[in-house]
């Protein structure tokens, strides 16, 4: 699990390289400073820009640090 990305301490550089989040990672690293974090990988579809655009592929390269 380590070479998951964590969403709630990646770079906006990180995020960009899954394929399926790239050109997003700005908008969701200014959700996740705005919200307070991640608590699900299902809050991605709230960003500005990526509902319903999140892919099971893009999830299953993620994680929720504690």
């Amino acid at each position: 699990m380590d070479d998951l990305i964590d969403l709630n301490s990646a770079d906006q550089e990180a995020i960009d390289s899954i394929e399926d989040l790239q050109g997003h990672g700005p908008e969701i690293v200014r959700y996740r400073d705005e919200r307070g974090g991640f608590t699900d990988l299902r809050q991605l579809e709230e960003v500005p820009g990526l509902t319903g655009k999140v892919t099971a592929a893009a999830r299953a390269k993620l994680r929720i640090g504690s």
